[in-house]
């Protein structure tokens, strides 16, 4: 299957393309241009890439203008759409507008490589101290003193902006998605670096999260696919989260449980903040010493935690949970505990989702996850992994034999991934699927969802799954099917 075809199956439009293609060399610009002098290759470089992206909508449109309106970024009419892929940069440009002073930017001529660089320099140097009302006076005033006249620049705009309620349920799953995966990105990285992070932003993200769980936990939960490597402590603390909270409700626990349960979730793996880079990120097996150093992020999640502002109250449950997520039902695991304990309720719901989702995902020492099914026949049958019997049955039942985004190959010779659980908790072999490949083996765009409860007029089921498939055996990037 072709890059061209599963951009096709995720509904990428030409506009999107080229939209995107200039947010993100308008970004790395930005950031180099920050970096380095002017001479510099990497400047020169990443201003010719610019060039090329700003003539791509000038050919498509016939001008550009990029414009922020509330919590989107627009090139033209186009409004990029948030993957992993663009938040990043999405995220600055916002950022530099919103510092700037300024709620776009339009390209009135054809600007040079050194218009490029002074408008940059001059949108990143904006001081936040200024009074909001004078900074683009200002930034127009400096442009003017550079002899820079082929820009202007659009006032702020914050009476277009769409609430959450006007989003389609799957573009506000990824809205929660991307606004969590920014609140952990910054209370992490902060931590990291020894800053004091608070944490009201994380906060607010968990109470989306909780809040749509319980409007659409499906869309949401279809987000777990994502496992971006390059980010994966930040993407797999967001997973977690979700799959605790999701598993948290199906257990009956109320609101404000869910609440610290979701918080829980998020910062369980802060402690992985103060272990250094090159242990974290080494590839292949750990060394003993390595190992006991990975180790010890459980016990350091704890003073990480217990570093931040407690002006509500410190995050006791959060701090249990970071120290008990990696301990057994007996006990064994780590850190090694000294007198016996008995553990929480929120590690105990932690473990299995954080035990699911790295299982599942691919490491820097996991080349080859496991597929979804095989993880949870293996926290089902194998006691030596130490989950909870109870909780596991009610993970089994929130997901389906077949959690969400597993690939599975039809009796139709169809192969066909795994949307959603069936509604129905007696079928739970019989999942919501989407076919992506016919029996042939050409691909689909039928976004369809069947449901594998289905009967023929004989009584007989129209479609039975065979078995799990690989789908990197296919070159399939299952996340495309989710955002």
């Amino acid at each position: 299957m072709t890059s061209s075809t599963l951009e096709s199956a995720a509904g990428d439009s030409q506009a999107q393309r080229v939209a995107r293609g200039f947010a993100v060399a308008l970004h790395s610009a930005a950031r180099t241009v920050r970096l380095y002098p002017e001479e510099n290759t990497a400047v020169q470089k990443a201003i010719a890439e610019l060039e090329l992206a700003w003539e791509r909508v000038v050919r498509a449109d016939g001008h550009c203008v990029s414009r922020r309106i509330g919590d989107y970024l627009f090139v033209n009419d186009t409004r990029l759409r948030l993957t992993l892929d663009t938040y990043a940069a999405v995220a600055f440009l916002l950022e530099l507008f919103a510092r700037a002073g300024v709620g776009g930017v339009e390209v009135v001529t054809t600007p040079q490589p050194r218009d490029w660089v002074t408008l940059l320099s001059l949108l990143t140097a904006q001081a936040p101290d200024i009074r909001e009302d004078d900074r683009l006076r200002r930034l127009a005033e400096r442009c003017a003193v550079a002899a820079v006249r082929c820009f202007d620049f659009l006032e702020p705009s914050e009476n277009q902006e769409r609430s959450d309620n006007e989003l389609d349920s799957k573009e506000r799953a990824r809205v929660t998605y991307l606004r969590s995966l920014d609140a952990t990105r910054d209370v992490i990285t902060s931590s990291r670096l020894g800053r004091s992070a608070g944490l009201r932003k994380v906060k607010r993200a968990v109470q989306g999260i909780v809040d749509l769980i319980f409007t659409d936990g499906a869309s949401l939960m279809g987000l777990t696919t994502l496992r971006e490597f390059d980010e994966y402590t930040f993407v797999h603390s967001v997973n977690v989260c979700i799959l605790s909270v999701s598993l948290g409700r199906r257990l009956g626990l109320a609101k404000p449980q869910l609440l610290d349960l979701g918080l829980a979730a998020l910062l369980h793996d802060i402690g992985k903040a103060r272990v250094p880079l090159e242990v974290l990120n080494k590839r292949g097996v750990l060394s003993d010493d390595e190992r006991l150093i990975m180790q010890g992020h459980a016990w350091k999640g704890v003073l990480a935690l217990f570093a931040m502002p407690s002006g509500a109250g410190r995050p006791w449950r959060a701090m249990t949970a970071a120290y008990e997520h990696h301990m057994r039902m007996d006990l064994s695991g780590y850190p090694t505990v000294q007198r016996p304990r008995v553990l929480s309720l929120f590690s105990k719901i932690i473990a299995i989702a954080d035990g699911f989702d790295a299982a599942t995902s691919t490491r820097v020492y996991q080349a080859q996850p496991w597929s979804p099914a095989d993880v949870l026949r293996g926290m089902r049958d194998n006691a030596r992994l130490g989950f909870e019997p109870l909780i596991v049955k009610a993970f089994i039942n929130l997901t389906g034999i077949y959690p969400v985004g597993t690939l599975v190959l039809l009796d139709t010779f169809e192969l066909a991934l795994v949307m959603a659980a069936n509604p129905d908790a007696s079928t739970l072999s019989r999942p919501l699927v989407r076919i992506v490949a016919d029996s042939l083996g050409s691909t689909t765009s039928d976004s369809t969802l069947y449901d594998l409860t289905a009967r023929t007029a004989v009584g007989t089921f129209v479609r039975t799954i065979l078995r799990t498939e690989d789908p990197l055996r296919y070159g399939i990037s299952i996340g495309d099917y989710f955002i």
